[in-house]
């Protein structure tokens, strides 16, 4: 497995403060971490309100914090746990996690390691195929080079047409159908700063977009209800994930039962064996046979309402409030190290 717990010798800091008794959750203040600077703000912003309302409403001290407030970190050392309501760069990427493991201050959501290699996707595939999980083919760009080399080297390693992605970013951020190679070029010339410059190609696959929730229930992690997304767009992109007239939910999803079993099983093994903690969601693609191949992970899905995961649990019989405030527990129940 990918996570790995140890603890030192060294005397240091209570984990989530010397001054706080851990079981007197009502008496902890909950930092919401929100906003940032990644290209999901939108996304973070809105699951950050819900998040704090949520919280709020069950008698919770709570503070609203945006990460990229100049005092970021001296409003960090006021709050005795942080719920991370946030996604994307220097959030979901291990960056904001290893930031909290150096001031002692426990968290929801997976560790560095795990959050790290969740959002480098051309290695979580790769990590995921050696599970023995189905992955799409892909390959990594080199856009420093000759684009017509390029090209070719994408036509041979995955065949046109295919989905260009960014390495690290989340929500469909950056996405786009190269069907042949002059649309490759197309889209390759048009990058701006603006952009990720750090990208794959994978093999595309015009299927149903599922995704399966996971949260770590008392008798290990269990899956939630498997969601499909419909959307009125080619595939399920940056726009069409937040608009809501240009996509539904399926939850339960209309899914013949031995492919709803394997991929349930599958993001259950993804989520165990990266080292997620707390809850997690993995996206799929099923193709017109039926197969479904893995396509990433979230460890810090979108908390709003009305977003998967929460409708995913409504689905199971878990309220929002529930889910939110079991998040919560998950922070004070994790080892004091988490790598």
């Amino acid at each position: 497995m990918a996570r790995q717990n140890t603890k030192g010798d060294l005397e240091r800091r209570p984990y989530g403060g010397d001054s706080t008794d851990r079981r007197d959750k009502h008496g902890l203040i909950i930092g919401v971490i929100t906003g940032g600077v990644s290209q999901e703000r939108d996304r973070s912003l809105l699951s950050g309100r819900t998040v704090h309302e949520s919280l709020s409403s069950r008698g919770y001290r709570t503070k609203l914090i945006d990460s990229a407030e100049p005092d970021f970190v001296d409003q960090l050392r006021e709050i005795d746990v942080a719920f991370l309501a946030i996604a994307g760069q220097y959030a979901e990427d291990g960056k904001l996690q290893g930031l909290l493991e150096m001031l002692r201050i426990p968290y929801t959501g997976s560790g560095v390691l795990a959050s790290a290699l969740g959002m480098q996707k051309a290695a979580l595939k790769n990590f995921v195929a050696a599970l023995g999980i189905p992955v799409l083919s892909h390959t990594e760009l080199d856009l420093s080079g000759d684009v017509d080399i390029l090209a070719k080297g994408v036509a041979e390693a995955v065949g046109f047409p295919v989905m260009l992605k960014p390495l690290s970013e989340g929500g469909s951020v950056g996405m786009s159908i190269a069907s042949n190679p002059a649309e490759f070029r197309e889209f390759i010339e048009s990058l701006d700063a603006s952009t990720p410059h750090e990208m794959f190609a994978e093999r595309y696959c015009a299927g149903r977009s599922v995704t399966v929730g996971v949260i770590d229930g008392p008798a290990g992690p269990q899956a939630l209800p498997a969601l499909e997304a419909i959307s009125v767009t080619k595939f399920y992109d940056y726009d069409s994930k937040r608009n809501p007239a240009m996509h539904s939910y399926q939850c339960p999803a209309l899914l013949e039962s031995a492919l709803r079993d394997q991929i349930s099983e599958n993001a259950v093994t993804v989520h165990k064996e990266l080292g997620c903690i707390g809850y997690s969601r993995s996206d799929f693609i099923v193709d017109e046979t039926g197969k479904g191949y893995f396509l990433e992970v979230n460890t810090l899905p979108g908390l709003s309402r009305t977003g998967n995961l929460a409708t995913m649990a409504q689905a199971q019989g878990i309220e929002y409030d529930n889910l939110v405030e079991f998040i919560l527990e998950s922070a004070l129940e994790r080892d004091e190290y988490v790598a």
